[in-house]
């Protein structure tokens, strides 16, 4: 059996070959750079991302390797995203503000060292890329325990804006403090829907009796809380990292499989990846049959739809209700094509896109 210093030597050299293997695909990258800006713009490109994952989890699973898809994510993606930084700056906007479920769900996708904007508003973040202050943005478009997020809907409605990608992501919240112990604390800071959502916590742990104080933001209590030697914040893992505020208990919350969707928006289309998803607007009119002729087509053409949400026509007098519809398949696909063109008049496009494997 080898030492405790035998093995860190052996670290270390590991270490050192991961380094130098880095910095020959930057190299590579800054290559690939050149190229691209003599014939095209967009540095984000999902479905290649997305095979880069695929290969490296079936490879790590045919060598019988520890790392799993999880793993790899985490790793690559953040490889991925010092890359993006290297061909190019690009901010990302997010609703904010740093430190919330939005936050972490873009730094899953661009990295840490991405340059982000943090805005206090979803129409702010469209805002942001329809000027052009932002490249890309990063919006909830789903929750597995409150459902759709409207605003999302309409404001995909309004702006001539894509969907480039979607991100699943699991909803954990941690409970963190300055404090030693929790007979010590006497006010606990969090957003009023965490409070709810981690209610069995509060009582098993004796803390139903303590002063909770409700705050815009999750990440608004991790920040609060870091000033209170005898207080408390339930916030994501995130939060607690950047204000550097000690976590007492993770994974908190009553229903650990509570996920959200979230999509990242852009002006540019994505490229087919042979594993996509499309979503749309179908407006269509109010009169009796015809949202069932028009999902008829679906059935004809064989296309699997995953999602329906009906959403009120606010300023469109023409219509009662528009469909928010996902199915599977590319824009570009052929019969997909045929469907567009068959109900131009009825559907706003609104992103060909990876699917991934998770859903709500």
């Amino acid at each position: 059996m080898m030492t405790l210093e035998e093995l860190r030597e052996k670290i270390d050299k590991v270490d050192d070959e991961i380094l130098e293997l880095l910095n020959k695909r930057m190299e590579y990258v800054s290559e690939v750079g050149d190229i691209k800006n003599t014939l095209e713009s967009a540095i984000f490109r999902p479905e290649r991302e997305h095979s880069i994952i695929n290969r490296l989890t079936a490879l790590s699973k045919k060598k019988d390797g520890i790392l799993d898809r999880k793993a790899i994510e985490a790793i690559f993606y953040e490889i991925i995203g010092v890359a993006k930084n290297l061909e190019r700056t690009e901010r990302v906007a997010y609703l904010g503000p740093k430190g919330t479920f939005t936050h972490q769900a873009a730094q899953m996708r661009f990295g840490s060292l991405k340059d982000y904007i943090p805005l206090a508003s979803i129409s702010s973040v469209f805002k942001a890329i329809d000027s052009d202050r932002a490249a890309y943005g990063v919006v909830p478009i789903e929750n597995s325990t409150d459902g759709i997020v409207g605003e999302t809907l309409d404001l995909l409605g309004e702006y001539d804006l894509k969907i480039l990608a979607e991100i699943y992501m699991p909803i954990h919240h941690s409970f963190c403090s300055l404090s030693s112990s929790l007979e010590e604390i006497t006010k606990v800071y969090s957003k009023d829907i965490a409070f709810g959502q981690c209610r069995k916590f509060l009582n098993e742990h004796g803390l139903d009796s303590v002063e909770l104080i409700p705050v815009e933001s999750t990440a608004k209590a991790a920040e609060m809380a870091k000033d209170e030697a005898k207080s408390a914040a339930i916030c994501p893992h995130i939060a607690a990292k950047l204000n550097k505020l000690p976590i007492m208990f993770d994974n908190i919350e009553d229903m650990h499989d509570n996920k959200t969707r979230f999509i990242i928006i852009g002006k540019f289309p994505s490229i087919p990846s042979g594993n996509d998803k499309t979503s749309i607007l179908a407006k269509l009119s109010n009169e009796p049959g015809s949202l069932v002729e028009f999902l008829r087509e679906f059935e004809k053409k064989n296309i699997n739809l995953t999602k329906i949400e009906s959403r009120p026509a606010k300023e469109d007098k023409a219509f009662s209700y528009w469909f928010f519809i996902d199915f599977e398949g590319h824009k570009d696909e052929p019969k997909i094509s045929r469907l567009f063109k068959k109900n131009k008049y009825d559907i706003k496009w609104l992103g060909s896109y990876v699917k991934v494997e998770d859903e709500i």
